[in-house]
């Protein structure tokens, strides 16, 4: 039985179109808090790095909750056939589980869940499994802040016949749960870095592997300055 992974474990890439990217700008007009510096930025960055990939690319600035729901429903509904996968970019104000659209939050949950493989069929491959869901999402996941640490310089497999509706996600979030995400007039320290090891070595190495690298870089490479010590040399 085909599975469409092939032996190696790699994911089917030959098809026709590479996938669709959305991108989801959010941070100009949000009730919650202020415009952010450095959004445009990152969308651009995002924009520009998934058409280096061959991605068909739709930018979606400003919407309410409802128009977030009512845009990744009508793309989970689209006929998905001929691409590869599929890449969500988020970029908003948001809290632990949750975006903001312009008039309110959203569950991450309910916008994840129109791409399910009992959902979206049309991102399901042959007999058993699916095409990579790609979540990239740029937003706060609490208001916790980090301070840093200090460091020094034979199996059996079981054959099924089912997999999991979610078997094929990838969520790469800016920070981890509960804490507060940073970005300046540059744009997110986190968008910029993915894009930049994305473009240096997407030929080179999976996405996976990419992510290990980005996580690395804004690790060790990124703190915050502020004039205000509450917010000053946090990772």
């Amino acid at each position: 039985m085909d599975s469409g992974i092939s032996l190696d474990n790699s994911y089917k890439i030959d098809y026709p179109k590479t996938g669709l990217c959305i991108i989801i700008n959010n941070f100009h007009k949000s009730i919650r808090m202020s415009p952010q510096s450095g959004t445009d930025v990152g969308s651009a960055n995002l924009r520009e790095t998934f058409m280096n990939l061959k991605y068909e690319v739709r930018n979606k600035n400003d919407l309410t909750h409802e128009e977030i729901l009512e845009l990744l429903h009508n793309v989970s509904q689209e006929d998905h056939n001929k691409r590869g996968s599929f890449v969500c970019g988020s970029l908003s104000h948001g809290e632990e589980g949750k975006n903001f659209g312009t008039n309110g939050s959203v569950d991450l949950k309910k916008l994840t869940n129109f791409f399910r493989g009992d959902y979206c069929q049309t991102l399901n491959w042959v007999f058993l499994t699916g095409k990579p869901r790609l979540f990239i999402i740029q937003a706060c996941q609490g208001t916790a802040l980090d301070c840093g640490i200090e460091t020094d310089s034979g199996t059996h497999e079981v054959v099924s016949q089912k997999i999991p509706v979610e078997a094929d996600f990838l969520y790469a979030y800016s920070t981890a749960l509960g804490y507060y995400s940073q970005r300046n007039s540059d744009g997110s320290r986190f968008i910029q870095s993915l894009c930049a090891l994305l473009n240096e070595y997407s030929h080179k190495l999976e996405f996976v592997h990419i992510l290990i690298h980005v996580n690395r870089k804004v690790a060790t490479q990124f703190e915050s300055f502020s004039f205000d010590s509450t917010f000053h040399a946090k990772k």
